[in-house]
């Protein structure tokens, strides 16, 4: 039974559709009430936050005065950081380590979701029914455009066939969520299917054509990929929405996508640590869901930066969930906020992004023909196959790679031997040509401003 709670559902959505009318002012007042909680919880329940916050009243200390944090000092202590001391790091990892469980229930009560290791460590994390009703209601009611005449005689999706294509061998958010989302509304489940991005183009563009899906949720990288096949006419549905989430949308691919599509372009900006961060109104902004979270655009120093100027990192507190608490937690992410507020109307604030910003790659099949690997494959195909997660592939022609390791000795060459095997299989099922790759061991990861490393960086 998936996790669903229809009664806190319900008092979300309506405090969800009640803050659309709110001035920023009475936003605000909602985020400090939440946040004492959440702060309270914390200090109560977390043995981490205990130290963490000790001295520090949940009422009264301004959030710039409380401790900054990161993945890797969270999952270092992950059985101390949580407020249920059931949850354990070991049995976790166990749990995301299979397949099988995918979407199942953890403990009969938590939903589960591990991270890629964009930032170092990868990371776990866990959800009660509470904070999956808020980001329910998030997504339900904010993170969609004007509905289309079919959408309003089709609220409930009844008519339509969704294909999600994205990462499908590991417990990641969007996937979970999915096949989640497809056990509470079971008429969902029979037109949804789910495509690997693992697998050749070529096989996925005759999936979709038989399927022939009107909804397509995936990556940018993806969209435009597939934008690609149909302007070549390999590729003949004709879906009337994309849903697009997980990586930057530049405004070209933007634009690419619509014009082979002619559809519905809805975007959105999530993460693991909170999964309906902000989504996309008619005027292409992208608004902040600041009533269940803080987002703090800071510099180097984590020092506040002005609306309007980029920053180096992001830090996040999340305050809907008090199970796995998240207070300034660095997420990496490059924002700016805009200074003005959006045509739109809405009182909540709009940025713009840099986020993860990976290339794809245009590589040499066996017949002298391109073909493109998308950056989120390769990525996956390192870390579920090869278990690596600091690494930077670098494409040195159109038919070499290069692939930078921090480690060295034994341990080195292990990891260097399991990437060659992982990589030199997926090319194989690309219909590349032989794969020449190179590996430089014992060496520094070149980072950006962010801090984060770019994993896979096309020739210039």
């Amino acid at each position: 039974m998936a996790i669903f709670d229809p009664v806190r559902m319900s008092a979300v959505a309506l405090d969800v559709m009640a803050a659309g009318r709110l001035t920023p002012a009475s936003i605000a007042e909602r985020q400090s009430r939440r946040l004492s909680s959440l702060l309270s919880a914390a200090a109560s329940e977390s043995p981490l936050y205990r130290e963490l916050l000790r001295g520090l009243p949940a009422e009264s200390t301004p959030l710039a005065k409380l401790p900054i944090v990161t993945r890797d000092e969270l999952m270092e202590r992950f059985d101390d950081w949580v407020c249920d001391r059931q949850l354990k790091r070991s049995g976790l990892q166990a749990f995301t380590a299979d397949p099988q469980r995918i979407a199942e229930p953890y403990l009969g009560k938590y939903m589960v979701w591990e991270s890629s290791g964009t930032g170092g460590k990868p990371g776990i994390f866990v959800q009660d029914a509470s904070a999956m009703a808020t980001y329910d209601a998030l997504e339900a009611l904010r993170c969609t455009t004007p509905k289309s005449l079919h959408r309003w005689l089709d609220p409930l999706y009844l008519s339509e066939r969704i294909a999600f294509i994205g990462a499908t061998s590991g417990h990641f958010a969007s996937f979970v969520s999915l096949k989640r989302l497809c056990e509470i509304n079971p008429w969902m489940a029979h037109a949804t299917k789910s495509f690997s991005i693992l697998q050749p183009i070529a096989t996925l563009v005759d999936a979709l054509n038989r399927f022939g899906p009107t909804i397509i949720v995936t990556y940018p990288t993806m969209a435009s990929l597939l934008a690609d096949e149909s302007s070549r006419g390999t590729l003949t549905i004709r879906p009337h929405e994309m849903w697009t989430g997980g990586e930057m949308l530049t405004a070209g691919v933007r634009q690419w996508i619509k014009n082979n599509f002619n559809c519905v372009l809805r975007n959105s900006y999530g993460a693991s640590e909170f999964l309906a961060i902000g989504w996309e109104c008619a005027y292409q902004q992208m608004h902040v869901n600041t009533d269940w979270l803080l987002l703090e655009p800071v510099d180097a120093q984590h020092q506040p930066v002005p609306p309007g100027e980029q920053s180096y990192t992001t830090l996040l507190t999340n305050l809907a969930n008090v199970v796995q608490p998240l207070i300034r937690y660095d997420l990496g992410d490059q924002i700016t906020v805009n200074a003005t507020p959006c045509e739109c109307g809405s009182p909540f604030p709009s940025i713009n992004i840099i986020g993860r910003h990976d290339d794809p790659l245009n590589m040499r099949d066996g017949h002298g023909g391109l073909v493109t690997l998308l950056p989120l494959a390769l990525t996956t195909v390192l870390e579920d196959q090869a278990g690596v997660f600091e690494f930077q592939l670098c494409q040195l022609d159109d038919h070499r790679l290069e692939l930078r390791l921090p480690q060295s000795g034994a341990d080195g060459a292990s990891t260097a031997a399991r990437c060659r095997q992982a990589l030199q299989a997926f090319a194989r099922l690309q219909g590349l040509a032989p794969l020449h790759l190179i590996v430089k061991m014992d060496t520094a990861l070149q980072r950006g401003r962010s801090g984060k490393v770019q994993r896979v960086v096309a020739k210039k």
